[in-house]
């Protein structure tokens, strides 16, 4: 996997909010995706991936085109970092008592760039992105500040630092090589704070026992 380089990007930038943010255009909205892409999928790491920083990862798709695909990991929680933690380190006053969720780790590309995967009855105006039904990603203060505050915060919402990027025909390849099982998200497996079981409830999504599952089939190219 690799930083996704080509494409129109939207840069979100803000002076107080030191997490320079890119992510892919509207163009990428679910209503203007090809069939054959995944934006919106979740792509579940198959055991033997070879990459230790994929190992039972689940990854949302937020992007997918010809030229790249982009995602978030929804189960990669930072060990000791809170959302209140960062928020205070953004010098972000609370207005609540944020309840202490875990900052996750979206991917290993670009880690000081940070996004907000949320439910939909939040929107930054021109700055979310759909992702797929009931869900977004926002990549602004504004967002930061909704989710501190009791006015206009989303229902539910992680935030994330980095992502996942592949180029052009990576991620097609990479799951004919059974490298990744897809299925469809649900809030629990977004949003859900027992990110240690996410893995396998995505597999019982598909019907799979992941103990009969082989280290051979997830081999890496």
């Amino acid at each position: 996997m690799r930083a996704c380089v080509n494409g129109s990007r939207k840069r979100l930038e803000s002076a107080a909010f030191p997490l320079k943010i890119e992510f892919m255009g509207s163009q990428f909205s679910g209503a203007e995706t090809a069939a054959e892409f995944l934006a919106g999928q979740l792509l579940i790491a198959m055991p033997g991936i070879g990459d230790p920083r994929f190992e039972r990862s689940l990854i949302l798709v937020c992007a997918h085109d010809e030229q790249h695909a982009m995602g978030v990991a929804v189960n990669q929680p930072v060990a000791g970092l809170t959302v209140p933690d960062l928020l205070e380190r953004l010098n972000i006053t609370a207005t609540i008592d944020a309840p202490p969720d875990l900052v996750l780790l979206g991917g290993p590309v670009e880690r000081e760039r940070g996004f907000v995967l949320h439910t939909t009855d939040y929107r930054s105006q021109e700055m979310t992105l759909d992702i797929t039904e009931g869900v977004a990603l926002t990549a602004t203060r504004d967002v930061l500040e909704a989710m501190a505050s009791d006015k206009g915060r989303p229902r539910r919402s992680f935030l994330a630092l980095g992502y996942a990027g592949w180029g052009a025909g990576q991620l097609e390849r990479e799951i004919r090589e059974n490298v990744w099982l897809t299925c469809p998200p649900d809030e629990e497996l977004l949003f859900g704070s027992d990110h240690e079981a996410k893995w396998s409830k995505a597999l019982a999504k598909l019907g799979v026992d992941p103990r009969l599952l082989s280290a051979q089939t997830g081999g890496r190219a």
